[in-house]
């Protein structure tokens, strides 16, 4: 009797240990539905990169892919980033353009 007590104990524990792996693994569940194998979603300009491109950025989820909330900060920052050098080259740009025009 106590072997068969064991045999359930140990039955058990193997079974806690390969649902905590298959969770570590695969994850608890995704909050946007799956792509297609072979497609993506993961387009960008080819001149004139905004800010606004960054943040619909999509990339396609993999099994041992990145956490997806550190992707979308990461990403934030770049978009931030861009739409302040190009509102800075934009100032730049037209100081530049009002100096000729008044030098003329």
């Amino acid at each position: 009797m106590l072997t068969a007590l064991f045999y359930v104990i140990v039955i058990a524990c193997v079974g806690t240990g390969l649902f905590f792996l298959a969770s570590a693994v695969f994850g608890r569940g995704e909050e946007l539905p799956a792509l297609p194998p072979g497609t993506t979603l993961t387009q960008l300009p080819v001149d004139e990169v905004t800010g606004a491109d960054i943040r619909a950025l999509r990339f396609q989820q993999a099994v041992r892919g990145y956490k997806q909330s550190e992707v979308d900060w990461a990403l934030e920052i770049l978009a931030d980033e861009i739409d302040l050098l190009r509102e800075q080259l934009r100032e730049a740009t037209e100081a530049a353009a009002g100096s000729d025009a008044e030098s003329r």
